[in-house]
């Protein structure tokens, strides 16, 4: 193959390069892309077969991020990649739910995409940049793909939408939504918003449209280019158009009377479609269903799908009895845990979350080293699926890309409720209990929940819902559901979650299965499920209104302090000295960094007293010594000419033996001061040219009478002593 180039224009100018024919020539498909320096090499390879019995689509998408990208060395010991991170994993899921939904429904040979991230210059986002160059790798192989797609993100920065923003842009954008697309139709919609209408979330999925058909049409003119249009022949399924009449025929009346009983119990209803197959298959010998039986699961899945799709076109009536715009009964409960700082659970028709919040201190945050991204993370949310929850026996086997995923959406959907400023570490965790619906909706309900029992002062209360499409191939008709079991996200058209306040949105997902989906639809769905919101966010309110205005006993205090810049040092100490005396000493956890050029100090502690404690030896090192105040001083050392006495944190000064009382002491042993002695003086001078301090006790005491003629008495002079403070 010839090297073969395509140019790609974003809107504000900038250019995309799409280069195949050089690079990773034995893949299936290979296309590197380039945007200024940033460079992402997609490969594609297929299997030539399908696994004998697959009957769904085995694709699999990697993305990785390697450090030499951004001229960074890896952390850990081997110092190379590891294990992909969540942003990796994240970018695979977009890049996977665009491409998914669009290979031929009977082609299930194994289909592996990769995409590597080989450089970088910290200016363009290269997760916006993932989709387009899959699609790309796709495009120019004979796989057999329904595209081409591509992913743009959509921000809006000071009131304007951008196209694939900058990483500085991102810093001033209330919007942020990634869109995958292909000519036609939006395919995949996620991102978080801080309370946007549904008009502007509308509008931006527009914009994003826009630009997207200007990749899908540089795709098709690379294809042409490289004589990519005609795709590989495939037989991956054995079809029987006789049996699959007969399993209609006989079943299609008993599911639809199963479909249309309205049974809300998930097993229940799920045993009776089960009883319809079983029934029909009973005519078989075994020696039949061995031959027969994966043909008939499949063609009467065909008629489980057709019956309750039909059910709900015709008759408006779903599976468990409810209306499209219905909502199953909620149920909710805080405090329910007494160990977490803040709990609650949360039960909404067959789906429930155990959430629970914990409140950490600074050295709780969770540090970020991924290629692009370095920093910390105040806000955590983590999402946990057993199998138990959907009443499955089988082990858990760690945290997959599903959990990683809902986690994600629920954190965006909570996190800028979080004052800014709030001192706290947050994590919270949901455990699903039950799961038949959307679990990471009942996720965002119960962190709400949670995060108002814990005390923590949201600044508004978040609430969400799924909703799911029925629409025929053909038909007018169609049929928006509002908080969809999971029967009718399998076997619907459309799986669309939104989050948000009683103001705006805060996130959505939304993964579309059918072409020719109009943005009159999705508008009818969003302003459905904005109706959904405000129902469900009733039914939190009336559990808990707001936030408690006090925190848990057992939970951690945490006061901050801002201080200058140039006392940073002196409240650390020579090797964190002074810092860590002072929290041996309190019993509070201190942490300080620079921010902007001052010191920023967070205590914390389990009572009051040791913050307290912990405010009053800061203040006391940030303060300025001044001439004639009164100190409590401890006493360091003790010298033969006086002794030297620590009178505000990390400032010593020396009490000569002569100013120690009004009488006249021979040695130090006679005044009976010894080292960690508590003692109150007067600081009588700052040497203006060393800084030394010149400390009295006597002054502070009573002068007796009849001293000046004791002072007139000839005294020996003492000695003369060096030392160095």
């Amino acid at each position: 193959m010839n090297v073969v180039t395509k140019n790609v224009a974003l809107p504000d100018g900038r250019v995309i390069t799409l280069e195949t024919g050089k690079l990773a020539k034995q893949a299936d498909g290979s296309v590197m892309l380039r945007l200024g320096n940033t460079m992402l090499l997609a490969t594609v390879c297929a299997a030539k077969d399908a696994v004998p019995g697959t009957d769904f689509m085995p694709l699999q998408v990697e993305y990785k991020e390697k450090y030499a990208a951004f001229g960074r060395f890896p952390g850990g010991f081997t110092r190379r990649e590891g294990k992909a991170s969540d942003y990796e994993i994240l970018t695979c899921r977009l890049v996977d739910r665009a491409l998914r939904p669009l290979f031929p429904d009977n082609y299930h040979a194994e289909v592996y995409v990769n995409i590597i991230l080989f450089s970088a210059d910290g200016v363009d986002m290269p997760d916006a940049l993932a989709g387009l160059a899959a699609s790309a790798a796709l495009a120019v192989s004979d796989i057999p793909f329904g595209g081409p797609i591509s992913e743009v993100r959509v921000a809006r920065v000071n009131g304007e939408f951008v196209v694939n923003p900058t990483f500085a842009q991102m810093e001033n954008a209330d919007m942020d939504i990634m869109v995958a697309a292909t000519y036609d139709n939006i395919m995949m919609v996620e991102g978080e918003m801080k309370e946007v209408s549904e008009s502007d979330l509308l509008e931006a999925m527009k914009v994003a449209h826009e630009a997207i058909k200007v990749h899908c049409k540089a795709q098709m003119e690379l294809m042409e280019e490289v004589g990519s249009t005609v795709k590989r022949e495939y037989c991956h399924e054995e079809n029987d158009e006789e049996l699959r009449a007969q399993v209609h025929e006989a079943c299609y009346a008993k599911a639809y009377a199963v479909a249309a009983s309205g049974n809300s119990d998930k097993h229940g209803r799920s045993e009776a479609f089960e009883a319809v197959r079983e029934a029909f298959k009973a005519q078989f010998t075994e020696e039949e269903l061995e031959q027969k039986g994966a043909l008939i699961d499949r063609y009467y899945h065909d008629v489980e799908k057709e019956a309750m799709r039909r059910c709900i076109l015709d008759e408006g009536k779903r599976l468990d009895g409810r209306k499209t715009t219905d909502i199953r009964p909620i149920w909710c409960e805080v405090g329910y845990l007494p160990g977490p700082h803040g709990s609650a659970v949360f039960t909404r028709g067959e789906t429930q979350s155990l959430t629970s919040v914990t409140l950490g201190t600074k050295r709780d945050e969770k540090i970020i080293d991924d290629v692009m991204n370095q920093g910390t993370d105040r806000f955590l949310l983590h999402y946990n699926f057993p199998p138990f929850s959907t009443g499955e026996a089988r082990p858990q086997r760690g945290v997959g890309r599903r959990e990683i995923g809902h986690g994600n959406l629920a954190c965006r959907a909570l996190k800028n409720m979080v004052p800014a400023d709030y001192p706290y570490c947050i994590r919270v965790v949901s455990d699903i209990l039950e799961s038949n619906g959307s679990s990471s909706m009942a996720t965002v309900c119960a962190g709400t929940l949670a995060l108002m029992d814990a005390g923590v002062k949201i600044k508004k209360p978040v609430s969400g819902i799924a909703m799911g499409l029925i629409k025929n191939a053909g038909e007018e008709k169609y049929a928006v559901l509002s908080d969809i079991l999971g029967d009718e996200d399998h076997l619907g058209d459309m799986d669309f979650k939104v989050t948000g306040t009683v103001d705006g949105i805060t996130a959505t997902q939304m993964d579309i299965k059918v072409d020719g989906l109009s943005f009159e639809i999705l508008e009818k769905a969003l302003n459905q499920a904005r109706e959904g919101r405000m129902h469900i966010l009733g039914k939190i309110t009336d559990c808990i209104a707001e936030p408690r205005t006090e925190l848990k006993p057992h939970a951690p205090r945490i006061e901050t302090m801002r201080i200058p810049k140039e006392f940073i040092g002196a409240v650390i100490g020579p090797g964190g000295k002074i810092i860590q005396g002072m929290q041996e000493e309190t019993g509070a956890t201190i942490s300080i960094e620079e921010v902007e050029g001052e010191g920023i100090i967070e205590i914390a502690a389990s009572n009051g007293n040791s913050i307290n404690e912990a405010i009053a030896k800061i203040r006391a090192i940030v303060a300025i010594p001044e001439a004639g105040e009164v100190y409590e001083g401890l006493v360091r050392s003790v010298m033969p000419y006086g002794a030297f006495v620590e009178f505000m944190p990390g400032k010593d000064g020396l009490l000569h033996i002569s100013e120690i009382d009004w009488k006249r002491f021979e040695t130090m042993e006679e005044t009976g001061i010894k080292e960690g002695d508590k003692i109150t003086v007067k600081l009588l001078d700052i040497d203006p040219k060393t800084g030394k301090f010149k400390l009295s006790r006597k002054v502070l005491l009573e002068k007796p009478e009849g001293y000046e003629e004791r002072e007139r008495r000839p005294r020996r002079e003492p000695r003369r002593q060096q030392h160095n403070d």
